[in-house]
Protein backbone atom coordinates (compact mmCIF):
# COMPACT_ATOMS: atom_id res chain seq x y z
CA UNK A 1 0.00 0.00 0.00
CA UNK A 2 2.85 2.40 0.85
CA UNK A 3 4.62 1.59 -2.42
CA UNK A 4 1.44 2.33 -4.41
CA UNK A 5 1.19 5.72 -2.67
CA UNK A 6 4.83 6.51 -3.42
CA UNK A 7 4.47 5.52 -7.07
CA UNK A 8 1.30 7.61 -7.39
CA UNK A 9 3.10 10.62 -5.87
CA UNK A 10 6.06 10.24 -8.23
CA UNK A 11 3.76 9.89 -11.23
CA UNK A 12 1.81 12.94 -10.08
CA UNK A 13 4.97 15.02 -9.81
CA UNK A 14 6.20 13.96 -13.24
CA UNK A 15 2.80 14.59 -14.84
CA UNK A 16 2.54 18.01 -13.16
CA UNK A 17 5.89 19.04 -14.63
CA UNK A 18 4.95 17.80 -18.10
CA UNK A 19 1.54 19.47 -17.85
CA UNK A 20 3.12 22.77 -16.84
CA UNK A 21 5.38 22.78 -19.89
CA UNK A 22 2.53 21.78 -22.22
CA UNK A 23 0.19 24.41 -20.78
CA UNK A 24 2.85 27.11 -21.06
CA UNK A 25 3.35 26.21 -24.73
CA UNK A 26 -0.39 26.38 -25.39
CA UNK A 27 -0.68 29.71 -23.57
CA UNK A 28 1.76 31.30 -26.03
CA UNK A 29 -0.92 30.95 -28.70
CA UNK A 30 -4.15 30.89 -26.71
CA UNK A 31 -3.38 32.99 -23.63
CA UNK A 32 -3.13 32.00 -19.99
CA UNK A 33 -6.80 31.93 -19.02
CA UNK A 34 -8.02 30.35 -22.27
CA UNK A 35 -5.45 27.63 -21.59
CA UNK A 36 -6.60 27.29 -17.98
CA UNK A 37 -10.22 26.97 -19.12
CA UNK A 38 -9.29 24.37 -21.75
CA UNK A 39 -7.25 22.38 -19.21
CA UNK A 40 -10.09 22.50 -16.68
CA UNK A 41 -12.69 21.41 -19.23
CA UNK A 42 -10.45 18.61 -20.49
CA UNK A 43 -9.72 17.44 -16.93
CA UNK A 44 -13.44 17.55 -16.16
CA UNK A 45 -14.34 15.48 -19.21
CA UNK A 46 -11.66 12.87 -18.48
CA UNK A 47 -12.63 12.72 -14.79
CA UNK A 48 -16.29 12.31 -15.72
CA UNK A 49 -15.40 9.48 -18.09
CA UNK A 50 -13.35 7.70 -15.42
CA UNK A 51 -16.15 8.28 -12.90
CA UNK A 52 -18.66 6.68 -15.27
CA UNK A 53 -16.36 3.68 -15.71
CA UNK A 54 -15.98 3.36 -11.93
CA UNK A 55 -19.72 2.74 -11.65
CA UNK A 56 -20.81 1.44 -8.25
CA UNK A 57 -17.41 2.16 -6.70
CA UNK A 58 -18.14 5.90 -6.65
CA UNK A 59 -20.85 7.88 -4.88
CA UNK A 60 -23.18 9.88 -7.08
CA UNK A 61 -22.83 13.61 -7.59
CA UNK A 62 -25.66 14.12 -5.11
CA UNK A 63 -23.14 13.16 -2.40
CA UNK A 64 -21.49 16.55 -2.99
CA UNK A 65 -24.51 18.19 -1.35
CA UNK A 66 -23.54 16.42 1.88
CA UNK A 67 -19.98 17.79 2.01
CA UNK A 68 -19.33 19.75 5.18
CA UNK A 69 -17.91 22.29 5.67
CA UNK A 70 -19.00 23.72 2.34
CA UNK A 71 -15.72 25.55 1.66
CA UNK A 72 -14.11 22.17 0.97
CA UNK A 73 -15.86 22.31 -2.43
CA UNK A 74 -13.57 25.17 -3.55
CA UNK A 75 -10.94 22.78 -4.96
CA UNK A 76 -12.04 23.44 -8.54
CA UNK A 77 -11.69 27.17 -8.01
CA UNK A 78 -8.17 26.65 -6.69
CA UNK A 79 -7.43 24.35 -9.64
CA UNK A 80 -8.13 27.13 -12.14
CA UNK A 81 -5.74 29.48 -10.35
CA UNK A 82 -3.14 26.72 -10.00
CA UNK A 83 -3.14 26.15 -13.75
CA UNK A 84 -2.87 29.86 -14.48
CA UNK A 85 -0.11 30.53 -11.97
CA UNK A 86 1.93 27.50 -13.07
CA UNK A 87 1.77 28.73 -16.67
CA UNK A 88 2.83 32.24 -15.63
CA UNK A 89 5.67 31.03 -13.43
CA UNK A 90 7.12 28.64 -16.03
CA UNK A 91 6.90 31.33 -18.73
CA UNK A 92 8.78 33.82 -16.56
CA UNK A 93 11.17 31.62 -14.56
CA UNK A 94 11.75 28.57 -16.75
CA UNK A 95 10.55 25.05 -16.06
CA UNK A 96 13.07 23.83 -13.47
CA UNK A 97 13.18 26.99 -11.34
CA UNK A 98 9.39 27.40 -11.38
CA UNK A 99 8.75 23.76 -10.49
CA UNK A 100 11.35 23.86 -7.71
CA UNK A 101 9.71 26.91 -6.15
CA UNK A 102 6.22 25.44 -6.62
CA UNK A 103 7.13 22.12 -4.96
CA UNK A 104 8.93 23.84 -2.08
CA UNK A 105 5.96 26.14 -1.54
CA UNK A 106 3.69 23.07 -1.55
CA UNK A 107 5.85 21.40 1.09
CA UNK A 108 5.89 24.45 3.35
CA UNK A 109 2.13 25.00 2.98
CA UNK A 110 1.37 21.30 3.49
CA UNK A 111 3.45 21.17 6.66
CA UNK A 112 1.77 24.32 7.99
CA UNK A 113 -1.64 22.81 7.27
CA UNK A 114 -0.66 19.49 8.89
CA UNK A 115 0.73 21.11 12.04
CA UNK A 116 -2.26 23.40 12.52
CA UNK A 117 -4.95 20.96 11.36
CA UNK A 118 -6.28 23.71 9.10
CA UNK A 119 -9.07 22.83 6.64
CA UNK A 120 -9.94 19.75 8.72
CA UNK A 121 -6.64 18.07 7.86
CA UNK A 122 -5.34 15.43 10.22
CA UNK A 123 -3.18 17.33 12.70
CA UNK A 124 0.37 16.21 13.40
CA UNK A 125 2.78 17.46 16.05
CA UNK A 126 5.44 20.04 15.20
CA UNK A 127 8.84 18.50 14.45
CA UNK A 128 12.10 20.45 14.46
CA UNK A 129 13.59 17.82 12.14
CA UNK A 130 10.86 18.43 9.54
CA UNK A 131 11.09 22.20 10.03
CA UNK A 132 14.86 22.11 9.44
CA UNK A 133 14.31 19.93 6.36
CA UNK A 134 11.94 22.58 4.97
CA UNK A 135 14.49 25.30 5.74
CA UNK A 136 17.10 23.24 3.88
CA UNK A 137 14.74 22.89 0.91
CA UNK A 138 14.12 26.63 0.94
CA UNK A 139 17.87 27.22 1.06
CA UNK A 140 18.22 24.92 -1.96
CA UNK A 141 15.68 26.99 -3.87
CA UNK A 142 17.60 30.16 -3.11
CA UNK A 143 20.92 28.51 -4.01
CA UNK A 144 19.49 27.12 -7.26
CA UNK A 145 18.01 30.50 -8.21
CA UNK A 146 21.28 32.46 -7.84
Amino acid sequence: MLLAGILAAVLSGVLMSIQGVCNTGVSKSAGTWTTAAFVSLTAGAVSLGIRLLAGKHESGFSALAQVQPRYLLLGGLFGAFITGTVVLSIARLGTARAELIIVTAQLIAAYGIAVTGWLHAEQEPFSWRKFLALCTALGGVIWYSL
